[in-house]
């Protein structure tokens, strides 16, 4: 698959320089006193969130980074110099764990962030630092100390404002070509996504929020079947579910409130957190369903389902319904931004009472 969303990579830091020990020789200066420099710090290694990638698939095959140690310190009062630092460039929304302890250690959330994931080891003193008057000819000269070493995991979860889910073929590749400038590749047999797709939805000038398109989700998924399971994380960023039902299956067989409930189910079992998400209801292939009889197919499917939330009737190929999907979908997400930027309120027990 061309998405790679996790890999391991080593890395190092580079070891300070060491001090140097030297004393100055100069005609006429029989007692020139100490001269030798400081070691130089070793490099840094650096995490860049870059906004135009979208995959690790780099660290799957370039796994080792070293950065340069430090220069030895030189007579002279020469100081060395230090080592040349690395910038690892990982996707927006990358995790970065310890590998061996399991441990969060940085999350790349904004575009250009840049953090110091390994530092580089200090130089070692010279003698000139050591210089005292009961220490006239100090030969002390501590070696530089060792760089940060680390052995962690990458792991990507896509930035993303609303994630599309549902069964294999359920329309969801079409419906983000028609609401968004994502191109994903469509044809009429499941699976056809093998890897996340993130497309922008333009409602005005200056508004818009980003929708993620992810392989279908098949019964089991959250314990290994089909090809969701792998990319269900990347739902935990999300605010909010569009449900992707067909309403139209080729087979006439297919029950498919079973497949609504089957996918709810497993994204109760994979995360409960993920299952609380606000979750809508997007009809889908309802242009292939006779007008006169939407509204009681419609009406007997949320009955079964039990669903209380919203529900949209929509054909992704013909876009009918989409405008109204988006600008409520936009609506809501404002409602949510509005809601988070309000004050918290302060239980009055714990309030400062100077205040």
């Amino acid at each position: 698959m061309k998405f790679v969303d996790e890999a391991y990579i080593d890395i190092s830091a580079g070891d300070g320089g060491a001090g140097c020990v030297s004393f100055r020789h100069e005609k006429y200066k029989e007692f020139g006193g100490p001269n030798g420099g400081d070691g130089g710090r070793g490099g840094h290694v650096f995490a860049v969130a870059d906004p135009n990638l979208n995959t690790l698939v780099d660290y799957r095959f370039s796994r080792r980074h070293d950065a340069k140690r430090g220069e030895h310190g030189m007579g002279s009062d020469m100081f060395g110099a230090a080592g040349a630092d690395i910038t690892l460039k990982m996707p927006v929304g990358t995790i970065i764990t310890d590998a061996e302890t399991g441990e969060v250690l940085y999350e790349l959330l904004q575009p250009g962030e840049v953090i110091t994931i390994a530092k580089g080891g200090d130089g070692g003193f010279g003698n000139l630092r050591f210089k005292s008057a009961i220490n006239r000819p100090p030969r002390q000269k501590p070696p530089g100390w060792p760089g940060e070493k680390k052995r962690l995991k990458l792991e990507l979860k896509v930035l993303a404002d609303v994630g599309l889910l549902g069964m294999p073929n359920a329309g969801k590749s079409t419906l983000i070509t028609a609401i968004s400038n994502a191109r994903p590749r469509i044809a009429d047999y499941p699976f056809t996504t093998l890897h996340p797709n993130l497309g922008v939805v333009r409602v005005g000038p200056e508004q818009s929020f980003v929708v993620a398109d992810l392989p279908g989700l098949i019964e089991g998924a959250s314990e290994g079947a089909g090809l969701g399971h792998l990319f269900l994380r990347h739902l935990q960023r999300t605010r909010l579910l569009l449900h992707v039902i067909d309403m139209a299956p080729f087979d006439d067989g297919v029950d498919t409130v079973a497949q609504a409930k089957a996918i709810a189910n497993e994204l109760k079992k994979y995360d409960a957190d993920l299952y609380a998400k606000p979750r809508w209801l997007v009809l889908n292939k309802m242009d292939m369903i006779a007008s006169d009889a939407r509204a009681d197919l419609v009406k007997d499917f949320v009955r079964r389902l039990k669903f209380k939330g919203p529900v949209f009737e929509i054909s992704a190929l013909s876009r009918e319904g989409c405008e109204p999907l988006i600008r409520a979908v936009y609506a809501h997400l404002q409602a949510l931004q509005l809601k988070a930027s309000e004050p918290q309120q302060i239980d009055p027990r714990f309030a400062d009472p100077a205040q």
